[in-house]
């Protein structure tokens, strides 16, 4: 998969992914809109481009508050990602091309404000989901939110991903609704964040072509 030309179905106005993004901008601008005063941080999961971010920080009120790692293993996403954030002077977005699934590299930011997870959920299997939405309790801080995305196509996952969260002290904040085939989810983190631990890696990226291929049971 070219993760680089995959992006540019953002570009078409229409797409289910350029809603989405749309979507999430707005979810972000309020999550950001509600935290306390000083310093924020956010941590984004499988960056990307890091669209979904750096397309709101950049005319924020709160853009200077902001210090941001985002982690992403392909090499030409993270150089747009930053090169985007230093075009609108982020000084503190921190783009790391590294396997997101491994906890260290949240190390000295979590738990964190705002946790962005677009993307990735359908592209690994539930166990992992469940595994990262365990993990989510190790990198929110208690009054944050995780931001996430997932299709509702057959099967419909988002209502299970719903309970995980609200089983690990999560409260749904807010959920596109059924009619949508992308759907996003914002949950606000209500309990006190667990210690990172480190050497974990909490999912392996299968993809949706190999999950969505006959006989796969996710």
């Amino acid at each position: 998969m070219d993760w680089q030309q995959w992006h540019d179905a953002y570009d078409t106005p229409e797409s289910p992914l350029a809603r989405r993004l749309l979507t999430v901008q707005d979810r972000i601008r309020e999550a950001l809109d509600a935290c306390p005063p000083g310093p924020l941080r956010v941590i984004s999961l499988c960056a990307g481009q890091a669209r979904d971010l750096l397309g709101v920080l950049p005319s924020h009120t709160r853009r200077d508050d902001v210090h941001a790692r985002l982690v992403e293993l392909d090499p030409q996403n993270t150089d747009l990602a930053a090169s985007a954030a230093r075009s609108a002077g982020l000084h503190q977005i921190e783009t790391v091309t590294a396997d997101a699934a491994l906890l260290d590299h949240y190390a000295g930011l979590a738990p964190a404000d705002l946790v962005l997870i677009c993307g990735l959920f359908g592209n690994i299997t539930d166990q992992d989901i469940e595994r990262t939405i365990d993990a989510c309790a190790q990198l929110t801080r208690t009054g944050g939110r995780v931001i996430w995305t997932r299709h509702r196509k057959t099967p419909d996952r988002v209502p299970l991903i719903c309970r995980w969260f609200e089983e690990r002290g999560f409260a749904g904040e807010w959920l596109t609704g059924e009619g949508q085939l992308q759907s996003v989810g914002v949950h606000r983190f209500d309990g006190r964040p667990a210690p990172l631990q480190l050497g974990v890696r909490v999912f392996e990226f299968v993809g949706y072509e190999k999950l969505r291929a006959p006989g796969s049971t996710d």
